[in-house]
This record gives C-alpha cells, sequence and structure tokens, in this order.
C-alpha cells in the first residue's frame, strides 16, 4: 500500500515537472520562432503555401459553420426576444454576437481542428523520419523553414477567416430571421449599422489575432517535440488540438475583460 502511495507521488511530481518544463520549452521555441520571422528574407512562396492551405482550403467548412451559427442565433434570439417585443433587435444581437465573441472563438477552434492537427501531423512526421535532420545538414534552419511561415500564415489567416464567417453568418441569420420568421428586411439591416461600432470589429480582429498566433505556436510546436513512432506523433497531435482550444477559450475570458474595459 505505502509502495503504491509512494509511486502516485512521484508520478504526479514527474507529470508536474515535466509539464513546467515543457511550458519553458515552448516560450523558448516561440523565441527561436520570432527570431526566425523577424530575420529576414523570408520565403514568401512557403508563407503563400500555408495561406492557401490554412485559410483558403478552410473557407468551406467556416462558411458552413458560420451559415447555420448566423441561422440558429436568428432561431434563438427572435424566439427569446420576441417575449419582450423587441424582435427587431435580433439583427444586432446576432450581428454583435458573431463579431465580439462567436466568430473568432469558433473560427480558431475550427481551424484547431482541421488545419492546427494536419500541421502537427505534418512536422511530426517530419522529425520522426528526419527530414528535419536533413535540413540542418543542408545548412537549412527548420524553424525559419518550417514554422516561420505557417506562424504568418496563422496571423494572417484567422482574421481573414473570422470575418468570412461573419459575413456568411449574418447573410444565414437575415435570410432566417426575413424568410423564415418574417421579420423587417429593411429593419434588419439599419439596426445592425446602428449597432455595430468599428470599435466591436476592432474588438473581433484583435482577438482572431492572437488566437492565429497561439493556434501556430502550439500546432508548430508540438510537432517539433513530438516523441517517435506513430504513437508520438498521434499523441503530440491530439494533445496540440486540446492544448491549442483550451488556450483559446482561457485568453478569449482574459481578452474579452480588457477589450471591455479599454473599448466599452
Amino acid at each position: 500500500m505505502i509502495a503504491v502511495t509512494v509511486r502516485s507521488i512521484e508520478r504526479l511530481g514527474y507529470n508536474i515537472i515535466e509539464a513546467i518544463a515543457s511550458w519553458g520549452r515552448s516560450w523558448i521555441f516561440l523565441f527561436k520562432t520570432l527570431r526566425a520571422v523577424l530575420s529576414l528574407p523570408i520565403s514568401i512562396g512557403l508563407v503563400f503555401r500555408q495561406v492557401l492551405e490554412i485559410g483558403f482550403n478552410s473557407l468551406l467548412v467556416i462558411s458552413l459553420i458560420g451559415a447555420f451559427t448566423g441561422a440558429v442565433l436568428a432561431v434563438q434570439g427572435e424566439y427569446t426576444l420576441s417575449k419582450f417585443g423587441a424582435d427587431a433587435w435580433t439583427g444586432p444581437m446576432i450581428a454583435l454576437s458573431l463579431i465580439r465573441e462567436l466568430a473568432p472563438v469558433l473560427t480558431a477552434l475550427m481551424v484547431i481542428g482541421r488545419s492546427g492537427s494536419a500541421i502537427t501531423a505534418e512536422i511530426g512526421i517530419m522529425k520522426i523520419t528526419e527530414q528535419i535532420d536533413a535540413l540542418r545538414s543542408m545548412a537549412i534552419d527548420p524553424i525559419k523553414y518550417l514554422m516561420a511561415p505557417r506562424l504568418i500564415a496563422g496571423v494572417i489567416c484567422m482574421p481573414l477567416l473570422m470575418a468570412v464567417f461573419t459575413l456568411v453568418g449574418i447573410g444565414g441569420g437575415y435570410f432566417v430571421g426575413t424568410v423564415l420568421l418574417n421579420l423587417n428586411p429593411g429593419a434588419f439591416i439599419q439596426q445592425i449599422r446602428a449597432a455595430v461600432d468599428m470599435v466591436d470589429i476592432n474588438s473581433g480582429l484583435i482577438k482572431s489575432t492572437v488566437f492565429g498566433f497561439i493556434f501556430s505556436w502550439v500546432s508548430c510546436y508540438k510537432g517539433y517535440t513530438c516523441g517517435f513512432g506513430a504513437v508520438g506523433v498521434n499523441k503530440a497531435t491530439t494533445q496540440s488540438v486540446v492544448i491549442a482550444s483550451v488556450s483559446v477559450l482561457v485568453v478569449d475570458y482574459f481578452l474579452t475583460s480588457i477589450l471591455t474595459k479599454l473599448f466599452y
């Protein structure tokens, strides 16, 4: 019994120390990646390739999720607001919910699930097949060649995908609200124009930019430090998606608190 307890305590201590060490290594990795980003030149072709992979190839799923998110908001918003005779405010409710909160967060979660896992798996496979070592043997910095373009592309693509999500979501809400729920189309648009300020848009863009940074950082780091074999890649990919998703939700709370105090 005592031996089992001691082993459990040892395992717990090891896991805590390993988590702290991994946290420190991730920051060292981030500083190296930022240094690679700032040490010009960066291959535009590599960045563009990642923009296509992260951004363009995610448009379909982002648009689909955005449209149905807006549609659900329209149904729920009209049902709730009509109880208070305020169903005319369904449009602003949809727009502000998407711009400030839902579009940045849901876009980030979808991109993490789709592109983040792919980035981690790709880099992880390159590591276990010694392709990263081959780059070093050819005097090519793997961080500058592999990580920096993905970090730049993630920061570029996330705000753009968030904008697409928002526009498609508002369009989905408009269709459901005006066609199925018989809301006034003119009032729907006019109320949105009156309620949405540039501050709201900037808030959403700031969030999505930060989320893009987090997604790229975690995905690249987990792939770069994955264990050997298929099990190592599988574990790293799972950890990448979980850590990035949780980080986005945690950071979203703090960003919301800070931006609310600064802008509202």
